[in-house]
């Protein structure tokens, strides 16, 4: 199960319509939560004028099976207060459908970086310690860098350290709780900071590409995705024709 968190940048969910564009990926339902802020659009993925009036809510699903793949979409925010029982709720639905695997593309505050989080790349993963015994090894092979700690008192106490994801969304949460549920989870995230986030979300896709192998490519570059034709309507000309 692939889904994003509704993060700074909307990076997670930008990412997450590449995937589903890309794919073709076809929808299979809905998750119904209270914990979503209602809403209703045009379908995003429209390709003719036909399926361009078909209706998309709040928290959508969508499935491919020659890759095993399901995909939850979140397009509105969270309601105050309902962050726990909508993990809650995830993760229960992830154990009573037998998903093998949880991943959640997150991004977080590029400008709340400790010092060591300036170095480098700037994607991070982190691993449940159910799925660090498997895919573990590999993450090394790709050189990829975890998630850092940071000082629970800076400038206090150093030693004692946290996992801190500011503009995360259910990030931390979603991550502590799959850990507590023996839940395979994976996060991916981006250190970003609000604007146009178009780039970010490439890198963030290419990066979970990387491991998945979702579409086949010797470099991973932007053109290889397919921009879904709603991205016109939120970010205008600011994308190339070639794109579309």
């Amino acid at each position: 199960l692939l889904q994003p968190a509704v993060s700074v940048g909307n990076v997670g969910q930008l990412a997450i319509d590449l995937v589903i564009s890309t794919l073709k990926m076809t929808k299979v339902g809905y998750f119904y939560t209270d914990c979503l802020v209602p809403m209703v659009g045009n379908n995003p993925y429209a390709t003719t004028k036909e399926n361009s009036v078909e209706l998309s809510i709040n928290a959508e699903v969508y499935s491919l099976p020659s890759k095993k793949l399901v995909v939850l979409q979140i397009r509105s925010p969270f309601i105050k207060n309902k962050y726990r029982p909508f993990c809650q709720a995830l993760l229960s639905w992830v154990k009573s459908s037998r998903c093998a695997r949880l991943i959640l593309l997150s991004s977080s505050h590029a400008y709340q970086r400790d010092d060591e989080q300036l170095l480098g790349t700037p994607l991070r993963y982190l691993l449940t310690p159910d799925l660090e015994k498997a895919v573990g090894g590999l993450m090394q092979e790709l050189n990829w860098k975890e998630m850092e700690k940071v000082a629970a008192y800076p400038g206090i106490n150093d030693t004692e350290k946290v996992l801190h994801i500011p503009g995360g969304g259910i990030t931390k949460l979603l991550f502590t709780e799959s850990c507590s549920n023996g839940v395979q989870m994976a996060v991916l995230l981006k250190f970003c900071s609000e604007g146009d986030n178009i780039p970010d979300a490439f890198a963030l896709v290419n990066y979970l590409n990387e491991w998945l192998k979702l579409i086949k490519s010797k470099v991973n570059t932007s053109a290889q995705w397919k921009i879904p034709t709603s991205w016109r309507l939120l970010f205008g000309n600011g994308l190339p024709p070639a794109l579309f």
